[in-house]
């Protein structure tokens, strides 16, 4: 298949990029990495009638940390440059982890953090890890600029809040809380593939050993990120018992994601992996959590 016909423009500077999309509004596409955009294209699944490439806006492609030990992404930073920083590793141990998850290196070799948010593919890692780190992702205009919570920037299957002439620039994640854990786990067919659901947990344990906070968040049931607040809310004040942790899940799973059958998963198999990797990523993130209490 072959794209409908476009005009392209490639700009090298972020002022020139934002002009373009000012102009030409909502019949202008961004190019970031392409991975998502490109095959879309030449299916004619979307048709722009101008490209708007980004791949010379080199002023979005960064990693650094914040004054309060936090860490800033420039959209247009490769996936393949986020998962072998070390930076992401020291401060934002969870999104590390979760990056060789995505896809394939190839993919990850040209995809953007930036892309795959806006794209905001319900199976896709890097908006869970979003809501669950409590991002926020500015989006800018010719005319200012937002800064907007990661869980109001996802509204439904496919869509993000970024109207025509707007384009994000960057992701911010807040600064690592004491004596927290973190997980992250998914089932997929195959390596690479699409996971048939996935979760990522952060535990912040007390020194007595009780749960002060914790956050669930599962990919692919639902349209968009689904955070399990009534399920983690549960275990707040509490030690994390097997017994806690299987009740809190069962609450997640039946009452607070939305899953949708498909060819390879019925409903009632994507609510037994939730509570499963659930379930799992709960416990891993409980046990580092106290490794860090315990000064191990």
């Amino acid at each position: 298949m072959k794209p409908a016909p476009f005009s392209y423009f490639a700009p090298e500077s972020l002022n020139a990029a934002l002009e373009l999309a000012a102009e030409h509004g909502y019949d202008a596409k961004l190019l970031a990495g392409g991975q998502s955009l490109v095959p879309a294209m030449n299916f004619r699944l979307v048709q722009p009638t101008v490209l708007i490439d980004l791949n010379q806006v080199d002023e979005l492609a960064y990693v650094r940390e914040t004054e309060q030990r936090g860490l800033r992404i420039g959209a247009m930073t490769r996936q393949r440059s986020v998962e072998c920083d070390p930076l992401v590793a020291e401060v934002c141990p969870l999104l590390a982890e979760v990056m060789p998850h995505i896809a394939h290196p190839q993919i990850r070799n040209r995809g953007t953090i930036g892309g795959s948010l806006v794209h905001s593919d319900p199976a896709a890692e890097l908006p869970v890890v979003a809501v669950a780190l409590d991002a926020t992702l500015t989006v800018r205009s010719n005319s200012g600029q937002r800064r907007v919570p990661a869980l109001d920037f996802f509204q439904s299957l496919f869509t993000v809040d970024v109207a025509a002439g707007e384009m994000l620039v960057e992701v911010e994640f807040p600064p690592w809380s004491a004596r927290t854990g973190y997980a992250f786990q998914e089932v997929a067919r195959r390596h690479g593939d699409y996971a048939l659901v996935g979760a990522a947990a952060l535990v912040t344990l007390g020194e007595d050993g009780l749960c002060e906070r914790a956050r669930l968040v599962f990919l692919n049931v639902g349209d968009v990120p689904m955070e399990a607040r009534h399920a983690a809310g549960m275990l707040r004040g509490q030690r994390l018992t097997e017994e806690l942790i299987e009740e809190a899940l069962n609450v997640a799973a039946e009452e607070e994601i939305d899953p949708v059958a498909d060819i390879h998963a019925t409903v009632a198999y994507q609510r037994h992996l939730a509570r499963v990797l659930g379930r799992r990523c709960l416990q891993e993130a409980e046990a580092r959590a106290q490794q860090i209490v315990e000064g191990r």
